[in-house]
């Protein structure tokens, strides 16, 4: 029988994260976007979607606080799309997401949609 491996107790309550139970990120869904991304990616370890759920959880939460900060700057008590894009212009580590996050009324971003680099 195959062992869990050190990410794995390390990402499902044994380790750094302090948490039990289910991730919170669905790992399928990891796996097939880590799929999509390269005809030349084949196969990917078990422990692979562990990792990048975790830092998708922290991507997530560091995101969140920038966008709140921006929120309480505004004197309001709901975060916005505006607030997360405030928080990404004014935030060197998210100068990826500035195309789609802009707050241009001319484009669109569908983010219902799959994209594959």
């Amino acid at each position: 029988m195959r062992q869990a491996g050190t990410y794995s107790r390390i990402l499902s309550g044994g380790g750094i994260s302090g948490r039990t139970g289910p991730h919170l990120l669905p790992l399928a869904r990891i796996k097939k976007i880590m799929k999509k991304s390269s005809v030349d990616v084949k196969m990917i370890s078990g422990e692979a979607p562990l990792v990048f759920s975790k830092a998708c959880e922290l991507f997530i939460v560091e995101l969140t606080k920038r966008s709140w900060d921006m929120t309480i700057q505004g004197k309001k008590r709901t975060i916005h799309k505006e607030d997360v894009a405030s928080a990404v212009a004014t935030t060197d580590v998210f100068d990826f997401l500035i195309d789609l996050v802009h707050p241009s009324a001319s484009q669109h971003v569908d983010l219902n949609e799959d994209h594959a680099p």
